[in-house]
Order: C-alpha cells, then structure tokens, then sequence
C-alpha cells in the first residue's frame, strides 16, 4: 500500500493529472481530499468554521485526511492517488507522519509549471456565480507557493514542469517515476500512535544563557522537548538519551537528573500515561554547533527564554516546563498532576 501525493498551485493540474494517473498505476484509486472540506461545512458548526480562513487549518481535517487515506488502503489495498495542494510544511509533516505513523509510505510529486502558466490557466477558467471567488482564491495563493517553492517545497518533493505537458503525458512522468523509484518514498519518522497509556522522557538542554532548547518534530505538530516514548524494558532516563541522540545529533555522557513526574490524564483521541523531564545540563557553543537540521525527526529548533516557551508550548506542556526550571532552581524533583504539584 503506498500513496502517491501530487501537490502544486492552484491551477497546476493536479486533479486532471490525476484522474489519468490511476488509468496507468494497476490497483490504483482517486481520493479528493477535498471531499473531507465539504462534509466538514456541513458537520462543524458555522462559528468554528469562520475561525479559519482555509479548510487546511482545521485539525479535524488534517486529522480526518489522515484516518480517511489508511481506511480506504485498508479497504481496497493498492495505491492512493491523492491531488492536493499543501504549503505549509508543518501540515504536510503532520499528514505524512500520520500515513507513516501507518506503515504507508507517500511520494510526494510536485507539478511545477512557470507562473506565467499558472496564471493564464486561472485566468481561464469559467467563471459562473460564485466562481469568481475562487479564481481569486488561486491567485492569493501563488504568493505562499512561491515562498514554499524557495524554501522546504523542491528539497522534499519530485518536481515536474507540467507546463507544456497534457495531462496524460504529465500522469505518464508521474507513473515512470513512481514505477522507477525516481520518485522515492518521503523520509518522515514513523512514530505509531498509542494504543494504550505511555510513559514519555524529555530532556531539557540549556544554552550558556540558560536559555532552553524546544524541537519541532516532523512526525507531529507543535513545538516540544528533545524526547520520546519510553520503549518496552528501556529505563527512562536513557530512554531520553536515546531520543536526544536520534533527534539532535548530541550524545549525553552522563544519565541526566530527573526534575519533574507529570501524570498527563487522557484526551481522547489521546490516551495521556506518565511524562518525564531530565536535566540534560548546559550545552556549549561548540555542542549547540552540532544539531542536526533537517532530518527526519526535525523541522527546527531554537534556545528560548521561559517567556518565549509560554508562546510556543501548549499551556499544560509549558506548566511543565515551568515547574521542571523550578525544581532545577531548587534541586528537588516534583510530582505533578496535569502540570499541578500535588503532595
């Protein structure tokens, strides 16, 4: 099972290219995640929906394009054709990671026509009742494409100028690469999710202005600890010496000190067990040096002040924080209940 994803702007041919692509990958179907966009207009209330100015946004429906994409592998086998445009990174990661997290590998194919083309092509289209809208809606977009195009967009994806192809020869590029392994599965980490409670170690690593270090992994959104889910008969602390290795590259000398027990109550869809904080102590410069960026494991990381982690972190993620620096303060570790000190 894998999927093929063809991204591009708004006017790229991406849904044409793939309606003519499952003709010519064997066991192949279409899914539209757009089809996930409409069904959320009728089933989320109006109020949330204006909260967002894209479908995109919403995490019920990264969520959704996720759980959709494996049912229906699960359902048919084979491959999934799937056109659509994403140009935040964070939202691709977070999609990819989650098809990965499901053993299904993605070839992430980008059509890349000039913008002279993607213009005139938008410029083109019928423009019935309502449809005016959306032609400027593809033109608002060229702006976040040509910023993705220059930065992350061609280093992870197989670019095709579609420009002066049809179609057809387009999906015959697509199919000859895929077949090929010219377009080869994306490098996301995959990280299961639970099925039951967890038990999770982070590792806080300060700079010589004490400053903390908060990663932003691939495989999920939002900003975090160096860290990682505690393996069947691994201790905890070298639990988070491995995890800092894999992700940053720094390998700890000695087993760091524990600050904080957190028991994280469960959320559904999320399942919550115990959360542990180390003291990895401070980095030099030379240490900071050696980071790994980009990999697998990370989009990017940075030192940040206590007041610069309370705009980054989720807020029982950040009590967390709050109260593993005090117990570093103090040198006492705290157990703690959703981020609050008990006993």
């Amino acid at each position: 099972m894998t999927v093929v994803w063809i991204n591009g702007a708004f006017g790229a041919g991406k849904t044409t290219t793939a309606r003519e692509l499952i003709d010519l990958i064997p066991n192949s179907t279409l899914f539209d995640p757009e089809v996930i966009g409409g069904a959320l207009a009728h089933l989320l209330p109006p109020k949330r929906l204006a909260e967002v100015g894209d479908f995109q946004d919403l995490p019920i429906w990264r969520r959704l394009v996720i759980d959709t994409a494996a049912a229906m592998l699960a359902e048919l086998g084979g491959t999934l054709v799937v056109p659509m445009t994403l140009l935040r990174q964070e939202y691709r990661d977070e999609i990819f990671g989650g098809l990965a997290a499901r053993r299904i590998p993605v070839r992430h194919v980008l059509l890349a026509p000039a913008e002279t083309i993607l213009r005139e092509r938008i410029a083109g289209r019928d423009a019935p009742d309502g449809e005016i809208r959306v032609r400027q809606w593809s033109y608002d977009h060229i702006e976040p494409y040509k910023s993705a195009l220059a930065s992350w967009l061609t280093a992870d994806a197989y670019p095709i100028d579609s420009g002066a192809l049809t179609p057809y020869d387009t999906a015959l590029r697509i199919a000859e690469a895929v077949g090929s392994g010219t377009a080869p599965a994306c490098d996301i980490v995959q990280t299961p999710e639970p099925t039951a409670e967890t038990v999770a170690a982070g590792v806080l690593l300060f700079d010589e202005q004490d400053r903390v270090l908060l990663v932003d992994p691939t495989y999920k959104a939002g900003w975090e600890f160096p860290g990682g889910v505690v393996e069947r008969g691994e201790a905890p602390a070298r639990a988070g010496m491995r995890e800092v290795a894999e992700e940053t590259g720094i390998r700890l000398d000695d087993v760091p000190a524990l600050l904080v027990v957190d028991w994280e109550p469960p959320a559904p869809p999320g399942f919550g067990g115990l959360r542990l904080l180390f003291d990895g102590g401070r980095l030099d410069s030379a240490d900071a040096g050696r980071l790994l960026l980009p990999g697998p494991e990370l989009r990017d990381w940075r030192f940040v002040s206590e007041a610069e982690a309370a705009e980054l972190l989720p807020p029982v993620r950040y009590e967390r924080l709050r109260r593993a620096l005090r117990a570093r303060e103090r040198g006492k570790a705290m157990y703690l209940e959703a981020g609050v000190p008990v006993g």
